[in-house]
């Protein structure tokens, strides 16, 4: 049997919660769906309290992240596609990037954006926004290439005080 991609993300994901009291998720349908991809699936029952379904509106998604970041939490946020990162804009480049650097306080969000893995999805659900986030001040941009990356850079994600897309 192979790991997956999701398998990766899910396995680092609940490693996070169980080792870390200041880690939650939120995101659209993550709860008791387990996500768009199911790389939530089965974590509310295992951590209730810490995986919650957030509404769909992306950007008061990060602005909450970062109020809860700026507080000493460390949220990961997932939304379920890349192309409505655009949406929540705003908050990931000129807060969540920015904040350090105006106040000396650290925004340790992890902001998850599925993309490129959706066959059929046309011009829908396929964007990839990387070399944006990647050209704002602040903002991390990893990108895995394979199944250990995604695993081992999701939990260096979380640990690090800057905002990561």
């Amino acid at each position: 049997m192979s790991v997956t991609y999701i398998d990766a993300i899910h396995q680092a994901q609940r490693e996070l919660l169980a080792e870390r009291n200041d880690v939650f998720l939120y995101g659209q349908d993550i709860g008791g769906f387990g996500g768009a991809f199911k790389a939530t699936k089965g974590l509310l029952e295992e951590f209730p309290g810490r995986v919650m379904d957030s509404p769909i509106s992306e950007d008061a998604m990060v602005g909450m992240a970062i109020g809860a970041a700026i507080s000493g939490m460390r949220p990961i946020v997932e939304m379920q596609f890349a192309d409505f990162s655009s949406i929540a804009f705003n908050q990931i480049a000129n807060h969540a990037g920015t904040h350090y650097y105006r106040t000396g306080t650290p925004v340790p969000i992890t902001v998850r954006l599925p993309c490129g893995g959706t066959p059929g999805s046309g011009p829908f659900h396929s964007q990839m926004v990387e070399t944006l986030y990647a050209h704002y001040p602040g903002i991390i941009v990893p990108t895995p290439a394979t199944v250990s990356d995604a695993y081992h850079l999701l939990k260096e994600s979380v640990v690090i005080d800057d905002p990561v897309v």
